[in-house]
């Protein structure tokens, strides 16, 4: 990051410029295009670093500049020039939280200055941050010096001694306007105290906040944690005899056994059929069990978008037993070579394409590769009845089906599990849809791996 000139330059050596430098912090963020929720994390941020720097050093020199990173995005850069050397030339914050208020925090040295440096990015909505703006800001910051009561005691004090020297024998009234100022000043300490106090209480509210935040980040890491060992272990334990009834069936319907009357055909073939869709919904969830838990590693290598498409379009055309759906897979353009793990890249195109066969009654689906700059997009569409815009979101939970879909089974897993293995692979999965219109999810990787 570079800076030029500063947009507002501030002095820290008494108590009473804490509550100067954070106004002004604050000041500072708004006029950049800071979000007020930033705002006051940078201004109690600097409160927190001023504090620790007027007790250690004696004070600082502050300075505000805007500065554009390697990707462009302005930023706000406070500088903070100790006093006094620090000690053995570092900083730590007395909060561990503080670090959190600000994008960076942190000690560098600068034409041999050591400087305490931090700094928050600017929202991209905000006003461009131009040279001509810049200067602009500087003048009305250099023209805005907050108006505080230290500052009219300041001018009273001034006007005060413009009196003593014209009106010297007036000594009763001037005794008279030096108590109206001592009163007045302790007014104004007496309101700096209470202003103090409150700040010091936003602060550790800021504080314990951001702490139970973090507590609350990690009781959820550990619900998902249990639900994915809950998921695998009841996964494991149903394989086993739902693979038992599905072999006894097969026994009890195998032309080496006793004959079966009709009936009781009907009812092996029943139980079964139940015993395959129980098993279906096991694997499914042992997959996505497995999925969350990061226990799939991706394989990288290059994969052959080709012979990826070849393979789909030879198995599943053998399963569309529907004259009413044809089943259309474009060739991909030549070399479309990706950096992917084309095991699990297959599982994803497979279950959209399932998914798109089982809810498309006529017409057809379609899938297609095309290279968008240093990224694929592969596209799976259908001419089915559609999804509206409000459960765009909602078909990716688990377990969740489309109203009226259940009709055609499922188990609600598979888009949640193909998401999941789409986020490994370091892509994203799309969905476009209108009812009436069909839908189009597509599964955008990059051409180089992740």
């Amino acid at each position: 990051m570079s800076a030029g000139e500063p947009l507002l330059q501030m002095t820290l050596r008494v108590e009473q410029d804490i509550f100067l430098v954070r106004q002004r912090g604050r000041e500072v963020a708004a006029a950049v295009g800071l979000e007020h929720q930033d705002q006051v994390r940078l201004a109690t941020a600097l409160s927190e670093v001023a504090r620790d720097l007027l007790r250690t050093v004696g004070g600082a020199d502050v300075a505000f500049h805007v500065v554009h990173g390697r990707d462009g995005r302005p930023a706000l850069r406070v500088d903070l020039t100790p006093a006094s050397p620090l000690p053995d030339g570092r900083y730590e914050p007395q909060s561990g939280a503080v670090a959190r208020l600000v994008d960076t925090l942190g000690v560098t040295s600068e034409e041999g200055d050591t400087v305490v440096r931090m700094s928050r990015r600017v929202p991209a909505a905000a006003q461009a941050l131009t040279e001509a703006r810049l200067a602009e800001l500087r003048a009305e910051l250099g023209h805005s010096a907050p108006g505080s009561a230290l500052d009219e005691l300041a001018t009273q004090n001034e006007q005060l001694i413009a009196a003593l020297d014209e009106v010297r024998s007036q000594r009763d009234e001037l005794a008279v306007l030096n108590a109206e100022l001592e009163e007045t000043n302790r007014g104004v300490m007496a309101l700096y105290t209470q202003l103090s106090e409150e700040l010091e209480e936003t602060n550790r509210g800021v504080v314990a906040l951001y702490a139970e935040l973090d507590e609350k980040s990690a009781q959820l890491r550990t619900a998902s944690e249990s639900k994915s060992r809950f998921l695998a272990n009841v996964s494991h334990e149903l394989r086993a005899p739902v693979t038992a009834i599905i072999g006894l069936g097969r026994l009890l319907t195998d032309s080496a056994s006793d004959p079966l009357t009709p009936e009781q055909s009907e009812q092996v073939e029943l139980i079964r059929a139940s015993a395959a869709d129980l098993l279906s919904l096991v694997n499914a969830l042992l997959d996505l069990a497995k999925a969350e838990s990061g226990r799939i590693e991706p394989e990288w290598a290059d994969v052959d978008l080709r012979a990826v498409f070849g393979q789909l379009r030879g198995t599943l055309r053998a399963l569309t037993n529907r004259s009413a759906v044809e089943l259309v897979v474009e060739e991909p353009p030549a070399a479309a070579v990706l950096r992917s793990d084309e095991v699990l890249l297959s599982q994803v195109l497979r279950n959209l394409l399932h998914n798109a066969l089982k809810f498309t009654e006529r017409g057809e689906v379609r899938m297609t590769a095309q290279r968008d700059d240093e990224r694929w997009r592969l596209s799976v569409s259908d001419t089915g009845v559609g999804i509206r815009p409000e459960l765009h979101e909602r078909i990716f939970e688990e377990f969740y089906q489309v109203p009226g879909a259940s009709r055609v089974g499922g188990t609600g897993l598979g888009l949640p599990y193909a998401r999941r293995l789409v986020t490994l692979l370091g892509g994203t999965l799309e969905l476009t849809s209108e009812p009436g219109r069909g839908s189009t999810f597509t599964v955008v990787l990059p051409a180089s791996g992740a």
